[in-house]
């Protein structure tokens, strides 16, 4: 069984465990154990740290994965680690100064709608920080094939600590205050366990020597701050801008309706992993026969899964809501429409992929810088007058033009595009699907209604989908053409 497959498997368990203590901690803990006030307030730090991130970490991650099969020998592969390793101070010790000398400044503009941010400014740089050299451990991880452990980091170090310290909250151990503080420092510690464990991989030692193959890498990674920088505005800034113009109660409602709908980027998310270095890999080897078929692949498999969880998402969501407090309720549309946009970023497979991979980044970067403005453009627009559903719709157009245009342009410049016959089968069965079970309304308690259609909708599908040897060993053919033996 080659390494590709195991990995993506044990990143898909690692990812849905993940994801499922993230479900407790959105839809119950943080629910039941804090005000809305409180929770909404950690929805502005997280997203903002979020949006720094990409900067902090100076484009290196995505630097890392691009060139690493240059520098994989030797002394030249502890120069250009110890180079990567440098190059985010270039953001974060400006960074730093500012948040320290304008600190009061800063404040003010966070808090024009709601106050009680502008106490919390040092909590968002040190998150920011903390995410920003994960980000690059973990991509260190990962150009040595091994995943696993950054993907564990991830998704379930930080929400299992969240429990515990929710817990904590619940009885009363520790205050609201302190709570805020323990969760920067899970994000810090995360960060040192990555680069222990990272570092761990590769005997290295810190040299550093400025070569003239490294003016390429520093201009890469610079030029990748924009691109980062652009997909985090397009995916985060939702939450920032509800900020900005309504009452901070409504970022904690947007976010656990966000929660429930990127569940449906969970398979996507763990095949990615591992997919990112293996199409850098096959672009610096040009072989655009077997990029061409892990494109189309990933799509139909992606589709195949994220589909289906959009599916049954929802159609159980009206049952699901039941178990949340009144004020939680009222989010069925930006579930529907953030879920929609995660189905077609499954469909573009290893899309974003090529493109940072590619020698036309420097377009991709234009794209989506034009998109990120398109962004705050649209919530400035629709959150006064329409709320978080506003802020759902306005991530919906963007993200559905900034996918667009990326699938017209892969076409244009490699002559590949990821649809197949396949494509239109297995989405017009999920369109059958969804009208034929959206009027399913059984009288049972709501969790045996949930069981009850979801065990129809997934029999159903599986059934066609075998009909019609759409779905034979879809994994391994996956990553059949690229076997990678340990």
């Amino acid at each position: 069984m080659g390494i590709v497959y195991k990995q993506s498997l044990r990143n898909l368990i690692v990812t849905y465990i993940g994801f499922g203590i993230g479900a407790v901690n959105t839809l119950v803990l943080y629910t039941r154990f804090m005000s809305d006030e409180y929770y909404g307030l950690i929805g502005v730090i997280l997203s903002t740290a979020a949006i720094l991130t990409p900067l902090m970490a100076f484009g290196v991650p995505n630097t890392l994965v691009k060139y690493f099969s240059r520098f994989r020998d030797g002394e030249l592969t502890d120069n250009f680690l110890s180079l990567l390793l440098l190059l985010p101070l270039l953001a974060i010790i400006p960074i730093a100064g500012f948040s320290f000398f304008a600190n009061d400044m800063i404040g003010e503009f966070l808090a024009r709608k709601n106050l009680i941010v502008k106490a919390y400014i040092w909590h968002i740089f040190l998150i920011g920080l903390g995410m920003a050299y994960f980000e690059v451990f973990y991509a260190w991880s990962k150009v040595q094939l091994q995943s696993v452990f950054g993907n564990f980091m991830k998704e379930i170090f930080i929400r299992l600590g969240i429990a515990i310290l929710l817990c904590l909250l619940y009885v009363q151990c520790i205050n609201v205050a302190e709570f805020l503080d323990l969760m920067v420092a899970l994000y810090l510690i995360r960060t040192l366990i990555m680069m222990f464990y990272s570092l761990s991989l590769r005997n290295w030692n810190f040299k550093f020597r400025w070569t003239k193959e490294f003016q390429e890498v520093f201009n890469y990674s610079f030029l990748i701050i924009l691109g980062g920088s652009s997909a985090i505005v397009i995916l985060e800034i939702d939450r920032f801008m509800i900020n900005q113009f309504i009452e901070i109660e409504n970022v904690a409602y947007y976010t656990v309706a966000i929660f429930i709908a990127i569940v449906v980027a969970v398979p996507a998310r763990a095949m990615h992993q591992i997919t990112y270095p293996i199409t850098a890999e096959l672009l610096n080897k040009k072989d655009y026969k077997s990029l061409k078929e892990l494109y189309q692949k990933s799509s139909l498999s992606l589709l195949i899964i994220s589909g289906l969880v959009f599916l049954l998402i929802v159609l159980n969501l009206k049952e699901l809501y039941i178990f949340l407090p009144p004020s939680y309720r009222g989010g069925f549309l930006v579930v529907f429409l953030i879920g929609a946009t995660k189905v077609y970023d499954a469909l573009n497979g290893i899309n974003n992929s090529i493109l940072y991979n590619s020698k036309y980044y420097r377009t991709t970067l234009v794209f989506g810088l034009f998109l990120a403005l398109c962004t705050v453009l649209f919530n400035w627009i629709f959150i006064p007058k329409y709320g978080i559903e506003g802020a759902a719709f306005a991530s919906f157009i963007a993200i559905f033009m900034f996918n667009t245009i990326k699938l017209f342009y892969v076409k244009q410049k490699f002559h590949i595009q990821p649809f197949t016959r396949d494509t239109f089968r297995v989405s017009a069965l999920l369109l059958f699907l969804g009208v034929l079970f959206y009027s399913f309304d059984f009288s049972f308690h709501p969790l045996v209604n949930i069981f009850v259609k979801s065990v129809l909708i997934v029999s159903s599908y599986i059934v066609i989908l075998q009909r019609f040897r759409i779905s034979e060993d879809i994994i391994s053919k996956l990553f059949s053409f690229y076997k990678i033996k340990k």
